[in-house]
């Protein structure tokens, strides 16, 4: 296969929501192209983009699909990706590795709420956009009505390059007004005929096309000067001012296809060749030392490899990019993450499960290898001259969680190696196994994108799981100051034990003074503090420990053993067994005995002295709060505000964005464990939403009385 030069590869991420039909226009372009020899179908299940066997189960994409084609001699290096928002890693993966993103828009709908998701991260990523409304030929597509919803919610920016004569069933033919021709097709579509505009759209045409002129003329001064002078620009002008529009992101070129009967696809694709700005014309990526990376094929060879598939009978299938130099087969490599070498003994590239060899690979492009000993997902390979490293994708938080168990136990471990390979695939995919809560926890998208783990796991490794509801990390805090003492003594024949602590505690704010002096039923206490230890607790907050005995009533070298019994008690919190925080404790006296004493008694001593003061000090159990931000068309704002009101959230503001509501709340945690099914029942699918944890805040009283009975009924079914 020819080697493409890194001024000939153009590298697109196609984007939309579901059911747009981004897999039946992948299949349309690789036919066209000549890189397939018969369309598959969705229906059929024979598509080049849904070939795991989870997609066709499903009729979903679940997997991002790297395919190529060549058009006018240059080379397309597209990734097809999944539209529901459950799998959402896929598109963010793909916008950090290409240069566009082409988005497609349902005729039949308009912009979804999966699309504005998906246009905010071209947003953040700064990344070219080009909007393509696919399904024409549907019986409810206005394309009148799709572009007027596209001005309202993207602006002025969304400047039409094509419109369709007429849309519903009989579309088959469109007006290019950057060309000023008329394209039509035959039935089964492909080779478009083209042809002057008709009289009746000329007027229509003409206005568009000087809309477009002076959209591509603002880009650029020189072309700017002429615009003002003649009115019009050339072809050749054009092209190169909305490549410059493309880059600045100041101008969005619609297009019209239907790819399900493979109209408007050539004319889209010789657009992709021409129009789009190339790897080089992009911002440099960095690497993980800050430094900009040129996708320069003379430089130092350096791979970075973004995404892992595992097929049967061929295991790991490794997808790179090329951020520099250039890779032949046969080069050792170094992996700059794990430090072991490594071979690149075959090269390809890509159309879905289609794998084509190649020799060499320039800067800039895309291709994977197979059966690589030790490379994971976002690791970088080096030649021996390089030392770069890359880290640029970032990944949403996670919306949904469950907790998950081998239904035969004996098959744990089996599970969990079945789980890491699983995240190589999909790195939105988090499992999390809790120490504190006692489970494994799988974190995800959604329940769509947990439901897909589960057949693959039960389909594809042959492992029975379940899922259940994942327990809360709640902890547990005190609101007062109290005091307890607690001698520990036990004597069993030879040495005995002996150790005695007298202990008060409290709330700790960042900040607050030592303390000088407590009262408690009338006795003063006053503290002469000798040493004091702040301890950042891996779960979050503090223990303050501070060490006030006098006259050598407790010696010092038992102190660390007092310490060691209370850090072990606030890992098990009196009330409801959750971790404690923010707590001052202070050891103001006791009793040690000159031969039974050692580190163990004043460790249990202490740990029972805390039990007791804790529990006297006003115990409080808090939960975790999330930060929530919901996008919600107009008119399901009432019904999705009213779920929330019912789920203990509090309202922090309302806004609109692009067409929609944005609701920002702050939510329990326990109240979120349903919530994407809800939202998605509610709205029809229309809403979306992200979470990031906030704060620890009190329960109310009536769920801490209940948590605390479920906690004593759970102990005492173990005892």
């Amino acid at each position: 296969m020819k080697v493409y030069q890194t001024n000939e590869i153009k590298n697109i991420a196609m984007l939309g929501s579901a059911g747009s039909g981004k897999t039946t226009l992948a299949e349309s372009m690789l036919f066209e192209s000549g890189v397939i020899k018969r369309r598959g179908s969705v229906e059929a299940k024979n598509t080049v983009s849904d070939y795991f066997p989870v997609e066709q189960e499903y009729g979903y994409s679940v997997f991002s699909t790297v395919f190529n084609v060549e058009w006018n001699n240059k080379k397309l290096n597209i990734i097809d990706c999944p539209g529901s928002d459950d799998f959402v890693g896929g598109a963010i993966t793909a916008l950090n590795i290409t240069d566009l993103a082409m988005i497609l828009i349902n005729g039949q709908y308009g912009p979804e709420v999966g699309t504005q998701n998906i246009f905010r991260y071209t947003e953040k990523m700064k990344k070219p956009v080009i909007f393509t409304i696919n399904q024409l030929d549907r019986e409810h597509c206005d394309f009148d009505v799709v572009l007027s919803q596209m001005k309202e919610i993207y602006g002025a920016k969304c400047v039409p390059v094509q419109y369709p004569i007429a849309t519903g069933p009989g579309f088959n033919s469109l007006i290019d007004v950057l060309l000023m021709k008329k394209y039509s097709w035959k039935p089964e579509g492909g080779a478009p005929i083209i042809e002057d505009i008709p009289a009746e759209e000329m007027d229509k045409a003409q206005e568009l096309h000087a809309a477009l002129v002076e959209a591509a003329a603002e880009n650029d001064e020189t072309l700017m000067e002429k615009f003002f002078m003649e009115e019009t620009l050339t072809e050749d002008e054009m092209r190169e001012g909305i490549r410059k529009g493309l880059v600045t992101r100041s101008i969005f070129p619609v297009f019209c296809v239907c790819g399900g009967r493979s109209m408007g696809v050539r004319r889209l694709m010789e657009f992709l060749g021409n129009v789009v700005p190339f790897v080089s014309d992009m911002p440099k990526v960095k690497n993980a030392a800050g430094e900009e990376i040129a996708p320069d094929s003379s430089k130092p060879t350096s791979l970075f490899f973004f995404k892992t598939g595992v097929e049967p009978h061929i295991g790991e299938v490794s997808y790179f990019k090329v951020m520099s130099g250039c890779v032949n087969v046969g080069d050792d490599l170094t992996n700059a993450d794990r430090g072991s070498k490594e071979r690149m003994a075959s090269l390809y590239v890509c159309a879905g499960a289609n794998r084509q060899p190649v020799d060499k690979l320039n800067a800039g492009d895309i291709g994977c290898s197979v059966k690589l000993k030790d490379v994971k997902t976002g690791n970088t390979l080096n030649d021996k001259d390089c030392d770069y490293k890359f880290d640029f994708i970032n990944y949403p938080n996670s919306k949904y969680s469950r907790a998950v168990k081998a239904v035969n136990e004996s098959e744990t471990e089996k599970m969990m190696g079945a789980l890491t390979k699983m995240r190589q695939e999909d790195p939105t995919w988090v499992v999390e196994q809790s120490k504190e809560l006692k489970q494994i926890i799988v974190h995800g998208q959604g329940e769509f994108h947990l439901r897909t783990l589960k057949w693959r796991m039960e389909n594809n490794e042959k492992i029975q799981i379940e899922f259940s509801e994942p327990k809360i990390p709640y902890r547990e805090t005190i609101t007062k100051a109290a005091r307890a003492d607690y001698r520990h003594k036990k004597q069993s024949g030879g040495a005995g034990q002996f150790g005695e602590v007298h202990l008060i505690v409290e709330p700790y704010t960042d900040g607050m003074p030592d303390p000088v002096v407590y009262k408690f039923g009338g006795q003063e206490y006053r503290m002469n503090i000798k040493s004091k230890q702040e301890i950042d607790l891996e779960w979050g907050g503090k223990l303050v420990f501070l060490n006030s005995v006098v006259g050598g009533a407790i010696d010092t070298r038992f102190m660390p053993a007092i310490l060691k019994g209370i850090q072990e008690r606030m890992e098990q919190g009196p009330l409801t067994g959750s971790y404690a925080r923010d707590v001052r404790v202070v050891v103001y006296d006791g009793k040690m005995h000159p031969v039974d004493s050692n580190e163990l008694s004043f460790m249990l001593a202490a740990r029972n002295a805390f039990s007791m003061a804790f529990r006297e000090a006003g115990p409080k159990i808090l939960e975790p709060i999330y930060d929530l931000e919901v996008l919600v068309p107009s008119d399901y704002m009432g019904d999705v505000m009213g779920d929330l009101q019912g789920r203990r959230a509090m309202i922090m503001g309302m806004d609109s964005e692009a067409g929609y509501q944005k609701l920002v709340a702050k939510i329990p945690l326990k109240e979120l464990a349903n919530y994407s099914i809800a939202l998605s029942s509610l709205t029809g699918g229309r809403a979306s939403f992200v979470t990031k944890f906030s704060s620890y805040e009190l329960v109310p009283t009536d769920i801490q009385n209940q948590l605390i009975k479920e906690h004593e009924a759970e102990a005492k079914e173990e005892d």
